[in-house]
């Protein structure tokens, strides 16, 4: 067993690729990514929020939204639920997974995902806090690998991108 990871700071030259700005602006301004209108919540606590990489508070304000983390059709194209905050967060993604504190985004396991520039899975691994960087080595040695997604493994729903910068 692994033991409990605080961080996983990413190597050069990985990085977290943040929601793109003009989505985050769309759904605070009431649609989402397939033009459905957003639904507006007050976060019960622990909700996963995807535009700052952290759980949600008790009574924060949250939205629901579409999201698709992909730009070409296909195949693989998919839209998914994701929560955002109501109000703009820090833009700057963390040099970091989220892996820590009470309630980790990542949580104990998660699935890591590569995709090829032509958006097709390549690979995937069911990881975990302590096998996070290993894993994306592993993953990012591949030649085709262009990004990989993190997503939760109960419900499949999106968490995250890495890109190689």
């Amino acid at each position: 067993m692994n033991a409990p990871v605080s961080s996983a700071v990413l190597p050069a030259p990985l990085r977290i690729a943040p929601l793109p700005p003009e989505y985050l602006l769309r759904v605070r301004a009431g649609l989402d990514d397939l033009g459905q209108p957003v639904e507006r919540h007050i976060a019960g606590g622990g909700e996963p929020l995807r535009d700052c990489l952290r759980r949600a508070r008790s009574g924060e304000a949250i939205l629901l939204a579409s999201y698709c983390p992909f730009t070409l059709a296909g195949p693989y194209k998919e839209y998914g639920p994701v929560f955002v905050s109501a109000s703009p967060q820090p833009e700057s993604p963390p040099a970091a997974l989220p892996l820590g504190g009470e309630r980790p985004y990542l949580g104990s396991s998660f699935v890591l995902r590569a995709y090829s520039r032509e958006e097709r899975i390549v690979d995937a691994r069911l990881s975990n806090p302590g096998a996070a960087i290993d894993d994306l080595a592993i993953l990012f040695d591949r030649p085709d690998t262009a990004f990989v997604l993190a997503r939760f493994p109960t419900y499949g729903c999106y968490a995250l991108r890495i890109d190689a910068a």
